[in-house]
């Protein structure tokens, strides 16, 4: 089977002249204007905030080169209009007043549910889609992700300025998702049948979770696509960042697909929920939680996955690329660590020019 896969990217949109979250219909009228190629976006649940999806790709160069063309032509609609383009999991700084919400009738009806939860969701993530053959298979796949989700959050974080200040966390998008009403990593499930029932039994015994959509696990099988859908990363810096991170969760899928069941105990549930918000808290500048216990170096982890998805790797052509990726983060370091850098060689000005030249840099 090819494994197949797809990503979503978010982009926050902000003022040219204030630097705060802003909606901008001007900018959604240009990105479908032909002149800037009808680029295929979609609104997000705050007008602030802008999606792209890839096609279906088979390979990262599909992949690098969508994102590429996406980035570059979101970047021109938005300068045409006065509008600036940040590839970060948070905005670092956002407006005393409520946010403008999406006008559709899910925004709205989420918005009103969730309350001050919505009006903080100045946060964006980076969503990699992987086809699989069967919801069965998706189910066995989802099982064998729950150890490494916090080793992607870490590999991903991207978020560490919010309102203003350091939030003292590589990925500030992590924590605020934890205030959600379905959030976390994924329970155990023992086949697809009972994922649904479950599901099922979260949409109908609750007042809180009013479709599919709104159960936001760290990975889960899509309600709209054969695909096992993986949610933990923030927004990524650079395209390329973004395409790392893809080949990884591929990999791991295609691996988790053929492997079989894990012997021994499950990971406890509380040491997949602190190795999270470890994740959110250190990013790779600190250790992460192994299994079946014990903390040890980020890198270390990062090397036992490489070691771990290296058939699928090889077997799609991304050995070579994930392990120069994987190189290029432990010396340059993830989003939120060149963000930091940014900021304090030169201020909010300095973060300004970090988002303009990521955003179409390879």
């Amino acid at each position: 089977m090819v494994f197949t896969f797809g990503i979503e990217e978010e982009f926050l949109l902000t003022d040219a002249r204030t630097g705060l979250p802003t909606g901008s219909r001007e900018l959604a009228r240009a990105l479908m204007s032909p002149e800037h190629g009808s680029l295929p976006s979609s609104a997000e649940l705050l007008d602030a905030q802008v999606e792209v999806s890839t096609p279906v790709c088979t390979t990262r160069d599909e992949a690098l080169q969508a994102l590429l063309a996406f980035r570059s032509g979101l970047a021109t609609a938005a300068a045409s209009v006065g509008v600036r383009v940040a590839p970060t999991g948070a905005a670092p700084n956002i407006p005393d007043a409520p946010p403008v919400l999406n006008s559709s009738d899910r925004y709205r009806r989420m918005g009103l549910l969730t309350g001050a939860v919505a009006r903080e969701q100045y946060v964006n993530g980076v969503h990699v889609h992987v086809g699989i053959d069967s919801r069965d298979t998706g189910v066995r796949v989802l099982n064998g992700l729950r150890p490494w989700l916090a080793l992607l959050g870490a590999l991903a974080a991207n978020s560490p300025y919010w309102r203003g200040s350091d939030s003292s966390f590589a990925s500030w998008r992590m924590v605020h998702y934890r205030r959600w009403s379905v959030q976390g990593c994924p329970p155990l499930f023992s086949d697809a049948l009972d994922y649904a029932r479950r599901l099922d039994a979260l949409l109908l015994a609750t007042d809180v979770v009013p479709d599919a959509g709104h159960v936001g696990w760290a990975a889960r099988l899509s309600e709209h696509f054969p695909t096992v859908e993986v949610r933990i990363a923030d927004a990524q810096l650079q395209a390329g960042d973004t395409v790392l991170l893809a080949v990884l969760v591929r990999a791991l899928v295609k691996t988790l697909a053929s492997a079989e069941p894990a012997s021994g105990a499950a990971p406890d549930p509380e040491l997949l929920d602190v190795g999270l918000w470890q994740a959110a808290r250190f990013g790779l500048g600190g250790n992460l939680v192994s299994y079946p216990g014990g903390s040890v170096p980020a890198a270390e982890l990062l090397h036992a996955l490489l070691d771990y998805v290296a058939d699928a790797l090889e077997d799609a052509g991304d050995g070579e690329f994930a392990a120069a990726g994987i190189a290029r983060i432990l010396a340059t370091g993830t989003g939120a660590q060149r963000q930091r850098a940014a900021f304090h060689s030169g201020g909010p000005a300095g973060l300004v020019d970090l988002y303009s030249r990521s955003l179409t840099a390879q």
